[in-house]
């Protein structure tokens, strides 16, 4: 009910920033609707001040109130419908210069003739097709309305899969005066009841707080077995009594994690062991719960623990004075090793945190500890002090069906004739997520009837999440959402319509919550996913090489459904039921799973009975889907109007919804396209005139935009391919855009010049301008506008060397025209011609901020002073011609970060100066200490100087070392050292340190000590010696040969080695060599052996050996008849891939190891395909990632030609000739028409592989 009240409240706070648009509030006070603007907000916020009063006096429980904020609800959503749409009709009057929607302060007959004369003149307008802003589309694209109308106008419809042109919606001045008029005078009409129930209300409450009802509890054992934690929990008790936290005076450890997860359980178990009792002194539990009172607290904490002497005892007993009570503690604690516990905490801020530990940090004993248990990470992180979190999930999958049984049957084994419940038991089991707090809510409802029967409605029904006592999951998790305020309730309720599992990221999820007008462009900084963290709602996965990931617990996704069950809805195409959608639902997102359910159509048609199509807000479909979806959906959600995000696949015109041009409220459309299918943009997607968010990154149809696309006046993100984002024409017309991937300047006549860059002032992400070549002057650089781009990330400049057109002399000039802002953080280059970088490159660069400079084509003899950047990380040169020596001119700068270097194809390079010329032992002036890599390809005249020892430096890569190079003793190559083409020689005694990483690609007259780098005098642990199918001898025969022989002489252990790479399998598998690598080799790859016809039964024996091998890979052996037939026996095994191996046409007779949990099978035959698929369906703990050989399921163009046509026609039309899916095909004989065919026969099948073996098509 809360939530309900805040809803209706933040609707009409939508509606009233709606009245403050100017236009708006022209037309509202125009004599038409009879009222004025401030008279409405008046009765608005009125309507406000009611709601947030009753939510002030705690009147959630009131029914009428209930009934009476949903009646509001619902009318603030048409009153915000209403004056989205006239907004909407006054966008058309700016774009296309008309007055319809021009407010009149005359007289109302004034109003009325103008709407007449305005129809007639718009159907005449429509017969001599001259009238409309909007002329005839010549862009062949489709999805349009011969003669479009608004939901206003009570007209016929057009189906919207007619091409064609189309005319702006037609603006029914009348019936929009009479919608506002009424909706608002409804909303006043419901303040009357309101406030007379708010009058007459007996509840003395001042103010509403949540009633949390948390349950006190304490230190006594509740479960004498702690089920699944044995391993943090023995690591913990380590810590605690003898390890890393004794040596300090206080510790503070925090127990985070969600509800129902076993926090307070493990500490318990921790506070009551025995080594614990002998290690404290003092032990006091208090379970503070939502109540954090640091006076109360502290009372409760000094009353547990004992005097220091008896004159002391009753001192500060009973004292409200908290100076006084903290002395006392500090002075009984003095000498004592305490444990303190606090059990539950919600809420604090540093200062009551640091106000309430106080007393703790006076103690003379080393090793107090104080343990925390929260739901909170940000309570986490605010009172963990010199410890390491522990972060609580769910239980090990086999020690959460432990647990699980032992809840239902006890601790005794369940009796023979429940063992038919088993497999009902372990599949309700998959479903609680291993949530001990799930385990034992179910276990309640199944322990009421062990039958099957009862077992399979509590699985079908998920009835635990319907438990309302305050021990159940739901009601335990529903205590924490809440505790959050409405704006955070309002943005994880909305997590349900995303799938689970599904792993966000923050821009996508903004997107979101902005298109529903949640947050706007004014909240960007307000970053509620990390409240949500903070909250225990999300989990962040944080990756360096990318932006961080927000994931939701599967429970938590469930409580998400939960408690936005009457507005929200997430059904799969596998199975739902429409009778358990809310009537109510405004939301609703769509799975389409892999197999078709004959039932889903039933349920749809009845969804689309219960439902108000027309008022939903939300529509996102998952997953691809074929044509008989494609007609459920469409006749499913014909009368879709209200619509703000939807998400839909588009397979042809027929795809889109009956009234998709009519969508006038739209603010979020992503649209993905079948891959088989050309097909062009809907042409009415110019008049979404709303649209915030455009997102065509699953887009493969054609790029062609439709005309007029720049009327998308308010659109602020385009998430496209950069070939879409280059065809915009007249691009600036968009002025709010904020991504534009690349820029052709001039690309066509008129709309491609730099002006047009020039007015998106509001550019952020990546920007590439390309065509610089066609830029004649400084003055028309400027234009772009670059300097003023402050929230450019990534720009890219790019000329053409070889165009007829170019302008030498002008070149320097016109590139100091694109100075970009200060703020940029990338910069590529690309074919300048000038003989120098541009001047706000080559002294005192203001691009302080840039991290990766990318210079690629210049003609430059000399590079920019990089070096003066302080905060540059990563340099990457490539194909440039003049330049001999590269140096980094530091300057004045002292701070060097630069971590990577990267040079390729500059033939005439002679030296890389990044280091003086120094002894091993020199510690002084280094030039790059943060550098981390150095690769060098196609540098033939470069010489390797030494590279002084860094600690950074991790790799080092030499590509295509065609010349001989002697390399120097000493020289310090890093952790990774990869070589390619190198001719010379290798040998440990060059090394400065021991490398772990060693990688030599077609090295054919290389020489390497490979023993000795195997050994522990190097410690490698990762080797890989291969040459590819164009080098057909394998060094490492020799190499290894040599090694077989030598290992006889070395004691066990000697080798250090866990992965490796080679190119011959003879010479690995020998029983003197595997023995050494049996304790360490975790992975072994064999990869393009053509030399391979079968493995000998020595080979398959040294194989055995290797008893801590996880994986295993065989990669494009071409004569490799089998795999290894005693597969079986490698008990460690846990991973098999096969990739491009196509003699093997099966498993091992003896089978596969039961650890393996994953084998993937690529590029094979399709005899082994279908073995491991048919492994699959017997095995469900097997992961299995199975391609066949591209060549049995893949067929090109030119595959096809008309003579093939009839035996392909014979399978397709193989069913009677009145089948619906019968069609009829004409001769083609181009490629592309014969590429349309084959996509035409597929559409009805699930794969290309299917239709070729003959698979029976999806709709039989």
């Amino acid at each position: 009910m809360e939530v309900a009240i805040g809803a209706a409240s933040w609707l009409i706070d939508h509606v009233l920033n709606q009245l403050s648009n100017e236009f708006i509030q022209a037309y509202v006070d125009s004599s038409e609707l009879g009222l004025n603007a401030k008279k409405i907000k008046d009765d608005l916020m009125f309507t406000q001040g009611l709601l947030h009063e009753a939510q002030r006096r705690g009147m959630s429980d009131n029914p009428g109130l209930k009934g009476l904020v949903q009646q509001l609800r619902a009318k603030a959503d048409a009153a915000e419908d209403a004056l989205d749409e006239l907004h909407y009709f006054i966008i058309q009057d700016q774009l296309c210069g008309t007055k319809y929607a021009e407010p009149d302060l005359g007289d109302g007959l004034r109003g009325h003739a103008r709407h007449g004369r305005h129809a007639a003149r718009y159907t005449v307008g429509n017969w001599l097709n001259c009238f409309s802003c909007s002329r005839m589309q010549d862009d062949g694209a489709a999805g349009t309305d011969a003669i479009a109308t608004s939901k206003s106008h009570n007209t016929t419809n057009v189906d919207s899969s007619n091409d064609g042109p189309f005319d702006k919606l037609p603006f029914d001045r009348v019936a929009m005066s009479k919608k506002i008029k009424s909706v608002i005078e409804e909303i006043h009409s419901l303040c009357d009841p309101v406030s007379k129930l708010l009058t007459i209300t007996t509840h003395q409450s001042n103010t509403a707080s949540v009633n949390l009802n948390r349950p006190l509890m304490g230190s006594t054992l509740l479960q004498d077995k702690l089920y699944g934690r044995s391993v943090i929990f023995e690591q913990t008790i380590k810590d605690i009594t003898t390890g890393t936290y004794l040596g300090e005076t206080l510790s503070v450890l925090p127990i985070v994690g969600p509800g129902g997860i076993g926090k307070t359980t493990l500490t318990q178990h921790l506070y009551n062991d025995k080594r614990t009792e002998e290690h404290f002194t003092v032990r006091v539990w208090v379970c503070v719960s939502t109540d954090f009172d640091v006076l109360k607290l502290t009372q409760q904490i000094h009353s547990c623990i004992p005097a220091a002497e008896k004159g002391e005892m009753n001192t500060a007993d009973g004292t409200t004075n908290l100076d006084q009570l903290q002395k006392s503690i500090a002075n009984r604690l003095k000498s004592k090793r305490f444990l303190i516990v606090l059990d539950d905490i919600w809420k604090c801020d540093s200062d009551e945190w640091n106000s309430l530990l106080a007393p703790f940090t006076k103690g003379e004993a080393k090793g107090s500890m104080v343990l925390v248990t929260t739901r909170f990470p940000k309570i986490e992180e605010m009172v963990k002090k010199g410890t390491s979190p522990i972060n609580l999930q769910g239980l090990d999958p086999h020690e959460f069906f432990v647990f699980f049984r032992a809840c239902v049957f006890g601790e005794n084994e369940p009796s023979q004739e429940y063992n038919e419940l088993a497999d009902t038991g372990n599949q309700i089991a998959r479903k609680l997520k291993c949530s001990p707090l799930a385990a034992k809510t179910v276990a309640r409802l199944l322990k009421k009837h062990l039958s099957w029967e009862h077992w399979r409605k509590v699985l079908e029904n998920n009835e635990w999440q319907n438990e309302t006592n305050k021990d159940d999951i739901m009601p335990a998790l529903k205590i924490s959402y809440d505790y959050l305020p409405f704006h955070l309730k309002q943005c994880f309720s909305y997590f349900c319509l995303f799938p689970e599992d599904h792993r966000f990221k923050a821009v996508d999820i903004n997107r979101f919550w902005t298109a529903l007008g949640i947050i706007d462009s004014s909240c960007k900084n307000k970053n509620y996913l990390e409240e949500l963290v903070d909250s225990g709602f999300l989990m962040k996965e944080v990756n360096n090489l990318e932006d961080p990931c927000y994931v939701m617990h599967d429970l938590l996704h469930e409580l998400s459904q939960s408690v936005s069950s009457q507005e929200c809805a997430n059904i799969s195409s596998s199975g739902f039921s429409a009778d358990k959608i809310s009537p109510s639902t405004r939301h609703l997102a769509i799975t389409i799973g892999d197999k078709y359910n004959k039932n889903f159509g039933q349920e749809m048609a009845k969804l689309k009975s219960r439902i108000h199509i027309n008022h939903l807000r939300t529509l996102m479909i998952f997953g691809g889907y074929d044509k008989r979806i494609v007609y459920i959906l469409k006749d499913t959600f014909s009368e879709i109007e209200d619509i703000r995000v939807l998400f839909i696949v588009m397979k042809t015109t027929d795809s889109l919804p009956k009234k998709f041009s009519k969508l006038l409220h739209l603010r979020y459309l992503q649209i993905r396209s079948s891959p088989y299918c050309v097909v062009d943009l809907p042409s009415t997607l110019s008049r979404f005139y709303h649209l915030i968010f455009l997102d065509l990154q699953d887009w493969t149809g054609n790029s062609n935009l439709p005309k007029y696309f720049t009327h998308l006046m308010n659109l602020r993100h385009f998430i496209a391919s950069r070939e879409l984002h280059s065809n915009v024409p007249e691009v600036g017309k968009i002025e709010h855009l904020e991504e534009l991937k690349a820029f052709h300047v001039k690309k066509e006549s008129v709309g491609f010049e730099l002006e047009e860059l020039g007015k998106l002032i509001e550019l952020g992400g990546e920007l590439s301008i390309y065509n610089l070549h066609k830029v004649a002057t400084k003055g028309e650089a400027n234009e772009a506008n670059l300097a003023l781009k402050r929230n450019l990330k990534s720009l890219g400049l790019f000329w053409v060397l070889n165009d007829s057109n170019w302008v030498t002399n002008s070149d320097d000039d016109v590139a100091d025209g694109f100075q970009p802002h200060d703020n940029l953080r990338e910069l590529t280059i690309g074919a300048h011609g000038g003989a120098a970088p541009p001047s706000w490159l080559c002294r005192d660069i203001p691009m302080r901020y840039l991290e990766l400079l990318t210079l690629e084509g210049v003609s430059w003899c000399t590079l920019p002073p990089f070096g003066e950047l302080p905060y540059l990380k990563r340099l990457e040169l490539c194909n440039i011609d003049r330049i001999l020596l590269i140096e980094p001119d530091y300057g004045t700068s002292r701070k060097q970060t630069l971590e990577t270097i990267e040079c390729f194809d500059c033939p005439n390079l002679l030296s890389l100066s990044f280091f003086p010329e120094c002894s091993v032992s020199c510690t002084q002036g280094i030039h790059c200490p943060s550098l981390r890599k150095v690769r060098i390809d196609g540098c033939p005249k470069l010489f390797v100087s030494p590279i002084p020892p860094a600690p950074a430096v991790t790799s080092i890569e030499l590509d295509d070392t065609h010349r001989t190079v002697t390399l120097r003793d000493n020289i310090y190559f890093g952790n990774f050292l990869k070589m390619s083409g190198y001719r010379g020689a290798l040998a440990s005694h060059n090394l400065v340190t021991p490398l772990t990483g060693l990688s030599l690609f077609n090295c054919d007259i290389l020489t390497v000590d490979v023993l000795n780098l195997l050994s522990t005098t190097v410690s490698v642990k990762e080797l890989a010696i291969s040459n590819d199918q164009n080098h057909p001898s394998s060094i490492v025969v020799d190499l290894f040969s040599e090694v077989a022989r030598r290992t006889k002489q070395l004691p066990a252990g000697s080798f250090q080695l866990e992965k490796l790479h080679v190119d011959s399998i003879s010479s690995v598998l020998v029983a003197a060599l595997c023995s050494h690598l049996s304790a360490t080799l975790l992975t072994l790859t064999i990869s393009s052996d053509q030399r391979v016809e079968s493995l000998t039964a020595e080979e398959e024996e040294a194989l055995q050996l290797l008893t801590s091998l996880k994986t295993l890979y065989f990669q494009c052996c071409p004569g490799l008849p089998s795999l290894p037939q005693g597969l079986h026996s490698i008990s460690s095994l846990s991973i098999l891939k096969v990739h491009d191996c196509p003699e093997i046409r099966s498993l091992p007779k003896m089978g596969l190891p039961s650890s393996l949990g994953w084998i993937e099978i690529k590029e094979c035959s399709a005899e082994l395909h279908q073995e491991v698929m048919k492994l699959k369906r017997t095995n469900l703990r097997l992961t299995v990632d199975a391609k066949p050989k591209a060549s049995q399921h893949n067929y090109s163009h030119s595959n096809f030609s008309e003579d093939d046509y009839p035996s392909i026609l014979s399978v397709y039309s193989s069913e009677d000739e009145t089948s619906p899916h019968t069609k009829s095909i004409l001769p083609v004989s181009t490629w592309e028409n014969q590429f349309l065919l084959f996509s035409l026969l597929l559409e009805d099948y699930s794969s290309v592989y299917d239709f070729i073996h003959g698979a029976k098509p999806l709709w039989l």
